[in-house]
């Protein structure tokens, strides 16, 4: 990870999507306009973007491979679409299945070095349009309203935010391995 001159980095952590759910997802977000189709890769939060100083990172490194060191592999299932419209413009893919395992490491994510506020509670889920129109959110809504996606999450991923926004993987977190 690297720091910027102020001596901080912008990480997140989060389950990456396999193929090709992760190709489907990121042509829907074009398909719609999302501004982010291109710089955020599909995936599922498990901790928002936070601003780590560079000092933290040894402990931050220690304290994610502690977290996935006592997760263990789970299934997620995908299925039809949500939103969070009035309260935030975006459209998204339903957690239908995995959702208690998310919210167990998400907890866990976000203590230690990593504690921090939120400003909503926690709802895991794959935005496939957000900053787009109405009616490219309603195109997103209906499009995805029948999607369906299993696949097995066996860890986690730390992401960085580059200064133009763009998120880029940085270490993988397998669960169950110290």
């Amino acid at each position: 990870m690297d720091a910027d001159p102020a001596g901080s980095v912008v990480l997140g952590v989060a389950i990456d999507l396999p193929e090709p759910i992760s190709t489907e997802l990121r042509a829907w977000r074009e398909r719609v306009g999302d501004p982010g189709a291109s710089t955020i890769p599909p995936h599922v939060t498990l901790l928002p973007p936070t601003t780590v100083p560079a000092a933290e990172l040894t402990e931050v490194n220690r304290h994610l491979a502690d977290a996935a060191a006592v997760a263990v592999p789970f299934q997620m299932h995908l299925l039809g679409t949500g939103t969070f419209r009035p309260i935030s413009q975006v459209v998204f893919v339903a957690v239908a299945s995995g959702i208690s395992y998310c919210e167990l490491m998400e907890a866990d994510l976000r203590s230690g070095p990593l504690q921090r506020g939120i400003e909503f509670p926690y709802h895991p889920h794959v935005t496939v349009a957000h900053d787009v129109s109405e009616a490219m959110l309603d195109v997103a809504y209906e499009g995805l309203a029948g999607y369906d996606a299993r696949f097995t999450v066996d860890g986690f991923t730390v992401f960085d935010q580059n200064t133009d926004g763009s998120w880029c993987p940085r270490r993988f977190f397998p669960f169950g391995r110290r």
